[in-house]
């Protein structure tokens, strides 16, 4: 038998536990980004050797297939950020995360409904925003019911 009592109270994590937590969040975070950044790209990539033109705007403007890379990495940055935001300052981070980033998602799906491409284009784009939706929401969402 121990004699040894354990007197320590701990009320809850301490400040770099807390800053680990942010950071660990970011990390997570950056690395579904570079992961949506790829499978998109490669879908665009694999949709224009299929013969998608990527033609917007009544075929005035075509979008490189490096453009998706950016705008993805962009968006899912910005996704992090709402992440570390709501980690922060809500009480139920990933329930308010899903919610705002599924209507964030939905957003997302007017623009290639209006920019006037052809419906293979249009089909493309739908389905590569909700690709990317589909890689970094539930990353970010898992981790932060780990971290919350």
């Amino acid at each position: 038998m121990s004699s040894m009592q354990d007197n320590q109270v701990t009320a809850g994590p301490a400040v770099g536990g807390r800053r680990h937590r942010f950071l660990g969040l970011v990390g997570v975070g950056l690395l579904a980004t570079i992961v949506a950044m790829t499978v998109t790209t490669l879908g665009a990539a694999l949709a224009k050797a299929a013969g998608v033109s990527f033609e917007i705007a009544g075929g005035s403007e075509t979008i490189p297939v490096g453009g998706f890379a950016t705008l993805t990495g962009f968006f899912s940055v910005v996704g992090v950020g709402i992440a570390v935001a709501l980690l922060r300052w809500s009480v139920r981070p990933a329930e308010r995360f899903v919610w705002t980033a599924g209507s964030l998602t939905a957003l997302s799906l007017v623009p290639p409904l209006l920019a006037g491409a052809d419906a293979a284009t249009t089909v493309v784009l739908l389905v590569l925003h909700l690709v990317a939706a589909a890689v970094v929401i539930p990353i970010l969402t898992r981790s932060l019911r780990a971290r919350a």
